[in-house]
């Protein structure tokens, strides 16, 4: 019994090697939320700098 906690304490309270995986997925999960909030702003945002750039282009070919 005393091998099988000393096990458990060594595997799940010592090891550290999947921290750095866990806060990449914390991080991931986080940017997501932050991009599913922010979803209609970002579209706004977007449509309008692509809509200012196709002016740009249809003006930039139409005076040649």
């Amino acid at each position: 019994m005393k091998k099988v906690f000393h096990y458990l304490k060594k595997t799940l309270i010592e090891d550290e090697s999947g921290q750095g995986t866990a806060e990449y997925v914390l991080l991931l999960v986080g940017i997501i939320a932050v991009g599913f909030i922010f979803k209609d702003q970002i579209t706004n945002i977007v449509s309008e700098k692509l809509g200012q750039i196709q002016s740009d282009i249809m003006g930039f070919t139409s005076q040649n």
